[in-house]
C-alpha cells in the first residue's frame, strides 16, 4: 500500500480493492444471447467491498454507465502514488450512502467492455485473436445475465438493492424486470426506460466517428494502430451531452486558451476547445473503440416501453414486492426529468412502491458521479427503510 493509499484511507474509504475473475459459459453450455447467437466462454471482472453477512441478505450491485468499470470505490493493490479513488467512491465505503460496514457491496464490468469482461478486444478461443467485428451484438438484459450469473457464483440468491446511473440505471430496470424477485430495493438513477431519438442521434453520431477512421478497418484494427482519431472525437460528443449549459459557461465561459487574441486560424483558440481534446486523448488510452460501438447500440436497443414478447416490460411487473427509489437531475438533458417521471408513473400504474426525487444540480448527466450528500443520504436512508426477508 503507498503513502496516498494510507493516508486517503485515514479519512475514510472502502479501502483496497482487487479485481477478480468469473468465467462460465464454457463451450457447448455458451450463453445464449437476445440476438440468439451464443457466447463463451464468458468472463465478468468484479470487485467487491463489505462482508457478506452469513444469511446473504445484505448484497447491493452496483451497475456502471456505459464506460466505467468494476472500480467503483477505494483502491487497487497496485495503485501509483496520487491514484485517484474508485468512481463512485464518494458513495460507497463506511458510513457512506452504500455503508459497507452494513452492506457488500458488488461492482462486475459489463458484457462487451474492455475493462476485464469479455467484449471486442478479448481473444477468441476459437481463432486465437481478437474478437473484433465478430463479436455478437449484446444487450442490456445480456448484461444482466452476466451478472446473475456471477450472483449464483458468489451464493446471493437474493440482492438487498441494485443502484446505478445512466447505463447503469438500465441495468437496474433490466434486473427488476427479468428477476423481480430476487431484487428488494431498486435505485435507477439519472436513466430512462428507452432512448430518446436525441440520444440515439447522439450516439450515432459518435460511432460514425470511430466507423469513418480509416483506422477502423472495420473493427480488424488490434494488430495495427487503433482509430485513436475517431475514438477521441467521439468522446468529445459524448462528454458535451454529460455536461449542461450553465456548467460549461462557469467552468469556461469564452475563456482563451494560453492566448491574448484569436488565432485567426483552426489552432485552439478556446479553454472549452482544448478541455474537450483532452478528455478525447484521454479516453483513447483505456478505452476500445468497438466496445465503444456496441454498448451504445445496446443502451439504444433497450425499450421497457414497446417490448415485444417474450421479454418482460415494466407492465409485467405488477405484483412485484420491490421498492423503487428514481432519481434525476435538474440540469441533466440527455435523460431529462420527464422521462424519470414516465418511468414513476409506470411504475405506480402497476401497484409498485415508488419513490421519486429531482435533485437540483447545475451539472447536466454527470452530476450523479460528482460527491454530493445529497445522494449519499438519498440512497442510505431508502436501502435502511427496505426490509431483509
Amino acid at each position: 500500500m503507498n503513502q496516498a493509499t494510507e493516508t486517503y484511507l485515514q479519512v475514510g474509504s472502502a479501502g483496497i480493492s482487487a479485481k477478480r475473475f468469473f468465467t462460465f459459459a464454457e463451450p457447448p453450455h455458451e450463453l445464449v444471447l437476445e440476438s440468439g447467437a451464443r457466447l463463451g466462454p464468458v468472463t465478468v471482472a468484479y470487485e467487491t467491498w463489505g462482508r457478506l453477512t452469513s444469511a446473504r441478505d445484505n448484497a447491493v450491485l452496483v451497475c456502471h454507465a456505459f464506460s466505467g468499470d468494476s472500480h467503483a470505490a477505494g483502491f487497487s493493490p497496485d495503485d501509483q502514488p496520487g491514484a485517484k479513488p474508485g468512481w463512485w467512491d464518494s458513495l460507497i465505503g463506511p458510513g457512506k450512502g452504500l455503508d459497507t460496514n452494513r452492506y457488500f457491496v458488488i461492482c462486475a464490468n459489463i458484457l462487451g467492455s474492455c475493462s476485464g469482461s469479455t467484449g471486442p478486444s478479448s481473444i477468441n478461443p476459437a481463432t486465437g485473436t481478437p474478437y473484433g467485428p465478430e463479436f455478437p451484438m449484446v444487450t442490456i438484459g445480456d448484461m444482466v445475465e452476466t451478472q446473475r450469473a456471477l450472483l449464483d457464483h458468489l451464493g446471493i440468491d437474493k440482492l438487498h438493492g441494485v443502484i446505478g446511473g445512466s447505463v447503469g440505471g438500465m441495468q437496474v430496470l433490466e434486473w427488476c424486470v427479468r428477476y423481480p424477485q430476487r431484487v428488494r430495493a431498486a435505485i435507477p438513477v439519472a436513466t430512462t426506460m428507452r432512448h430518446s431519438a436525441l440520444a440515439i442521434a447522439f450516439n450515432e453520431v459518435a460511432r460514425q466517428a470511430i466507423m469513418t477512421d480509416p483506422r477502423w478497418q472495420r473493427g480488424n484494427y488490434y494488430d495495427s494502430e487503433a482509430p485513436h482519431l475517431g475514438l477521441a472525437v467521439a468522446r468529445m460528443i459524448g462528454h458535451v451531452t454529460y455536461l449542461s449549459d450553465e456548467a460549461l459557461r462557469r467552468k469556461f465561459g469564452r475563456r482563451l486558451q494560453d492566448r491574448d487574441n484569436f488565432s485567426y486560424g483552426l489552432d485552439v483558440d478556446f479553454q472549452v476547445e482544448s478541455y474537450l481534446r483532452h478528455q478525447g486523448s484521454k479516453f483513447v488510452r483505456r478505452f476500445d473503440a468497438n466496445s465503444l460501438l456496441y454498448i451504445t447500440k445496446a443502451a439504444d436497443y433497450f425499450d421497457l416501453v414497446d417490448r415485444k414478447e417474450p421479454s418482460r416490460s415494466i407492465r409485467d411487473l405488477a405484483g412485484a414486492a420491490t421498492r423503487f427509489l428514481v432519481i434525476s437531475y435538474t440540469s441533466d438533458w440527455l435523460y431529462p426529468t420527464y422521462q424519470s417521471k414516465e418511468l414513476v408513473k409506470a411504475l405506480k400504474r402497476v401497484g409498485l412502491n415508488v419513490s421519486f426525487c429531482e435533485i437540483e444540480a447545475d451539472c447536466g448527466h454527470d452530476a450523479f458521479l460528482i460527491p454530493d450528500k445529497r445522494l449519499g443520504e438519498l440512497v442510505g436512508g431508502f436501502l435502511g427503510s427496505v426490509h431483509r426477508y
